[in-house]
């Protein structure tokens, strides 16, 4: 049942230009001194005010975007009342105007205002890509904000006359790349084709699986490998583990393992690697629930302290789940991506602040946004890609990362690690490496990226 509406604090232009502007100094190294902002305040750059009345309503779609051409690409431009007007005006020494309100648009998508104000939600309590802006106008894969943020930054470029740059990683890397796996499953690898087997009625196959199911480690049993396999490569993986092995209350299963129980072998495989909570189902939405996911961690032998997490189904509830988060102080979250699709949720390829309505300022948890997960390619109910058609369909992602020094997050499942998966499994998985290797990326952890953020 969807939680109502908690009582918000008003969302004025000051509020939206102290979020917006605090995210656009972050993205760009050594940004000079400048004033932006409505014509009122007499700014350096001036930004005009389409917002009208939509921040003092709760209606979770604006008016439809216009295309606006930005550096050879078609970009969706909200709140954009003069479209008969260049997007940016360089007139004036010392001045620049943009004639669209790209900081309410920037607000609009960074926050999660569209499902924060939405009721649409999915069977799993999410809020669908279908519903989204990103869907209906087509550009999910795109980091819009990032683009309004050039804008921006090409008018301060402008007023200050001076080059101001991305910022860059460890070693003076491009762009960053933060690998996780969701620790969901590590001895069901033989149901499968048991299952399989008993629809066929060929009981000697599924004798077989039995047997190698009692006799031999499970295919998915696979953390050491995991751990190795991303090492190659030059990177850090991170693991989400799943305290909670209970079936949630609707059925959907959680773990098929018992964390307390074989904790010792999970940590000796994994070795120094980093160590997130996958809050289990129904946390997102109650408190008590997500305490007991956190204590079966810290009770652990030698206890494990985990700074960061991710949610289970990535189940997120906008009204309720960032609230936890601070209650319980994480230092980053890595949820926020669409089931549906590779891309960018909030529009936004750098880690962010997520907006807190009921107080109008800015949560102090970390997001890195989820940018793309193995099961969205090839799942049933998701895209369905070719495994030759993986790379081709996710290099434009990268390449706008890359392009705005951001962050890449992958998500790929020990699961898939499997040498039975064909699909989305060990050698799409290398593809993808090979290729984030060869564009120099930096390989993060969570820790890296909140200690990098912390500097900026």
């Amino acid at each position: 049942m969807l939680p109502p509406l908690p009582l918000t604090a008003p969302v004025t232009a000051e509020t939206r230009l102290a979020y917006v502007l605090h995210h656009f100094r972050q993205a760009y190294e050594a940004m000079p001194a400048v004033t932006i902002g409505y014509a009122d305040q007499r700014p350096q750059v001036e930004i005009v005010d389409c917002a009208g009345s939509f921040f003092t309503e709760q209606r979770p779609y604006p008016a439809d975007p216009n295309m606006r051409e930005w550096q050879g690409r078609q970009l969706p431009v909200f709140f954009d009342s003069h479209p008969e007007k260049p997007l940016l005006e360089l007139s004036a020494p010392g001045r620049a105007r943009i004639n669209a309100d790209v900081v309410s648009a920037a607000f609009y998508l960074l926050s999660g205002w569209q499902e924060f104000f939405s009721n649409e939600r999915d069977r799993h309590g999410r809020f669908p890509f279908s519903a989204s802006v990103q869907h209906r106008y087509g550009f999910v894969a795109v980091p819009v904000v990032n683009y309004y943020f050039d804008v921006l930054k090409t008018a301060v470029e402008h007023v200050t006359s001076q080059v101001i740059q991305p910022r860059r990683w460890v070693n003076d890397a491009p762009f960053a790349t933060f690998v996780t796996h969701d620790i969901d499953q590590l001895y069901s690898a033989w149901k499968a084709p048991a299952k399989a087997a008993l629809r066929n009625r060929n009981l000697l196959q599924f004798g077989r699986q039995l047997w190698r199911h009692f006799t031999q480690p499970d295919a998915w049993d696979n953390l050491e490998q995991v751990q190795q396999t991303v090492a190659s490569y030059g990177a850090k993986s991170t693991f989400f583990f799943l305290p909670e092995h209970r079936k949630s209350a609707d059925g959907t299963p959680n773990a098929d393992y018992n964390i307390r129980q074989k904790w010792l072998k999970l940590a000796a495989a994994i070795g120094e690697s980093e160590v997130g909570l996958h809050a289990s189902l129904g946390t997102a939405l109650h408190g008590g629930q997500f305490k007991q996911d956190e204590h079966r961690l810290q009770h652990l032998r030698n206890g494990v302290k985990a700074y960061g997490i991710r949610f289970h189904y990535l189940q997120w509830e906008p009204r309720i789940t960032p609230t936890l988060l601070c209650t319980l102080r994480y230092e980053y979250d890595s949820t926020l991506g669409f089931a549906e699709h590779y891309g960018f949720r909030n529009s936004y390829c750098l880690p962010f602040q997520l907006f807190d309505f009921t107080t109008g300022k800015s949560y102090d948890f970390l997001e890195i946004p989820l940018n793309v997960m193995d099961a969205t390619l090839h799942h049933p109910n998701y895209l369905q890609l070719a495994p030759h058609e993986i790379l081709p369909a996710l290099q434009p992602m990268f390449q706008e990362i890359e392009r705005f020094g951001g962050v890449c997050t992958l998500l790929w499942h020990n699961d898939h690690f499997d040498p039975a998966n064909e699909t989305t499994g060990p050698r799409q998985f290398a593809e993808l490496m090979q290729y984030l290797r060869s564009r120099n990326t930096a390989f993060v952890n969570g820790t890296d990226i909140c200690g990098e953020m912390v500097k900026w």
